[in-house]
């Protein structure tokens, strides 16, 4: 499948098959908790095969890859963006899983990882870096990622305005609103350092990452992000 190397994922009929996860108890737990939930915004969790993959189930719908359609950043699909994040993280508030943080965060919410059927989006996809962690964590990866702060941006004051879009369809609390732009610069310093450190020791996906010049462009989003932080800050 596109963009699944790091995980090594391919359909098969009705199902995806990828490797397991680093904590795959939490992570098959997490999807399972959903499923009893009647939450659809995840895949299922059908157990392993054979070969000792991971077994989900295949969500019909369109995921996008490489260039993003414009519908992803228009303010009906990151407001429900928001909607759905809201979501999973009322359903873990105050559960085992969520342990002694506010919920489980997803950890990597992007375009890639979404499902959308038409413009709407209507699933979450990769969970293999979920954890329990805060709320404004996750809302602050989407509106980096969703709104697609860095370089490529020509005008801050509308990137700030979607970030306020996202964290009205989220309802993020204000508290969490004066530490959004602050939690973006801290996830793209932690992950272009990430890289760069998982690459010089030697894990391939990581070198991959590196030689692509994926650390490079974080680090210039987290310089552009810091420049133009007094836009970017939602109201």
């Amino acid at each position: 499948m596109r963009g699944g190397f790091v995980a090594g994922a391919v359909r098969l009929g009705s199902t995806v098959r990828k490797r397991p996860p680093r904590d795959p108890g939490f992570v098959h737990g997490l999807l399972e908790f959903f499923e009893r939930s009647g939450w659809r915004g995840a895949p299922r969790f059908l157990g392993g095969d054979e070969s000792g993959r991971d077994v989900l189930e295949f969500l019909e719908g369109t995921v996008p890859w490489g260039e993003v359609p414009a519908f992803v950043r228009g303010e009906p699909g990151l407001a429900a963006v928001g909607r759905l994040m809201r979501e999973f993280h009322d359903l873990t508030a105050g559960t085992a899983l969520a342990g002694d943080q506010e919920v489980v965060c997803h950890h990597d919410l992007s375009p890639k990882n979404t499902v959308y059927r038409g413009a709407v989006p209507v699933a979450f996809i990769d969970w293999d870096d979920a954890a329990p962690g805060r709320r404004v964590q996750d809302v602050a990866h989407a509106c980096w990622q969703f709104v697609g702060l860095g370089p490529a941006t020509s005008d801050p004051a509308r990137a700030g305005r979607l970030i306020g879009v996202i964290a009205d369809g989220y309802d993020l609390a204000a508290a969490d609103r004066d530490e959004l732009v602050a939690t973006i610069l801290w996830w793209q310093e932690a992950t272009w350092r990430g890289i760069l450190a998982a690459a010089g020791a030697g894990d391939p996906a990581m070198i991959r990452l590196r030689d692509d010049g994926i650390a490079e462009q974080v680090r210039a989003a987290h310089e552009w992000t810091s420049q133009h932080r007094a836009a970017l800050e939602p109201g």
